[in-house]
Formats: C-alpha cells, structure tokens, sequence
C-alpha cells in the first residue's frame, strides 16, 4: 500500500521541484543571455563596420604590380581620358494616388581600369528642376586601379525629387577602360522592400593634360562624348 505524503512532505517536494526549476532557469539561461548580448555588439560592430563614410583618398599602395601598365589588350574598344557622366537618380517615386515614396540614394564610381588611376574632380548632386543641391567634392579624389568611391543622399533628403540626377567629371593621365557610374536606389517597410538601380551616360569628354588634385584637378580640353555627337 502506497504511503500517503503528509502536508509538509508535499510542500517541501513542491519547493525541490521549484529549486530545479530555477537552477536549471539559470544554469541554461543566464549562458543564453550572455551569449545574446555578446552576439548583439558583434552585430552592432559590424553593421558600424559597414556604414557609409563620406570618401577619402586611397594609400599609395592600392596598384598590382603585376598587372602589365603598357598592354593595349587591356583597354576596351572605346578608351577614354575624361567625361562628364550624367546619372539618373531618385529621391522618391510615385505610387497608390500619387503619394511619394521616399528612397535612399547610393551613387557608385568604380575604375575599371586594371593598372591605371582616374581623379574624379567633381559630383555634383541636382535636383528636378536642374538646380544644385549639393557639390560633394572639396577636392578632386584620386581612385586607384579597381577601387570604388560611393555618396550617398538619405532616405531622408528629398530635395533631388523624382527627377534628380548627379554629374559626375573624372579624368586620366592616360587613356582608360570608361568607369561603371551608377545610383542605387532602396527602401524597405516591413517584409516588403524595392530597389533599382539607373547606370550613368557619359554626356561630355574631357582630354586632359596634366592632372594636379591639390592645384584643381586637370587641365585640358572638354568636348561632346561619342554618344552625345551622335544623338546630336
């Protein structure tokens, strides 16, 4: 015959059982917590690792010297020395009935050249109507073989407007493969998010002579790009 557990019996095994309880509580999850937090500042120090920062020039030990600098096959089939790049960009676009959608804007100039730098000595950021908003530049900036410079406009700003755009001067010492110059646009509410991007149209070709970044950038002469003659 099972024994019958008197009051005080029952309450004592209880308070065991809820001992257990609790210790296991904080054998599993004071480690969990601990973890969690340390994971959070991992994440938090890489996303601070990842956020944009305004451009600033390249060290002097950017360049492969392996790449040959002197092998015509690495040039493209129309090399340049300058242009005057004009990208589409927008600050916000239309849905529903009309109401606005605000983006985030990323303009990216990548070299393309293999072995040779281009200066980008000026962008300039212009709202719907043609009007400047912003000269992002003080100074032009040197970009090594393969590197990339970015700006950026915040979701925020929406002074470009729908109908925004930069223009975008770089130039060479020589002749290079032309830079990829596009604007990203994103924006994300909730689990739905767009994104899309607009690539650049070179609108003027710029020989240059001599380039001096702390003197102003290149002197030479600008002229009508290929493609501006021709739609001309």
């Amino acid at each position: 015959m099972a024994k019958q557990l008197t009051v005080e019996e029952f309450d004592a095994f209880m308070r065991n059982v809820k001992w257990f309880i609790a210790g296991s509580v904080v054998l599993i999850g004071v480690p969990l917590v601990i973890y969690g937090f340390y994971l959070d500042r991992r994440l938090t120090s890489f996303e601070g690792s990842l956020r944009y920062r305004p451009p600033a020039e390249y060290g002097e030990d950017n360049t492969d010297e392996g790449l040959p600098d002197d092998d015509p096959g690495y040039l493209s089939g129309n090399p340049v020395q300058g242009q005057v790049v004009y990208v589409p960009a927008y600050s916000h676009i239309y849905h529903d009935d009309g109401a606005p959608y605000l983006l985030t804007i990323t303009l990216s100039v990548r070299n393309t050249s293999l072995v040779r730098e281009i200066v980008v000595k000026s962008v300039r950021y212009f709202d719907t109507r043609g009007k400047v908003v912003k000269s992002y530049l003080a100074k032009p900036l040197r970009l090594p073989p393969l590197a990339t410079t970015e700006f950026l406009v915040e979701r925020d700003d929406a002074t470009g407007g729908s109908g925004a755009n930069f223009l975008v001067e770089w130039v060479a010492e020589e002749e290079v493969t032309e830079p990829i110059i596009e604007a990203v646009m994103i924006d994300t509410k909730g689990q739905q998010g767009i994104s899309f991007a607009r690539r650049g149209k070179p609108v003027r070709e710029v020989v240059a002579a001599t380039i001096n970044p702390e003197a102003g950038g290149a002197s030479g002469d600008p002229r009508p790009s290929r493609g501006a003659e021709a739609s001309n």
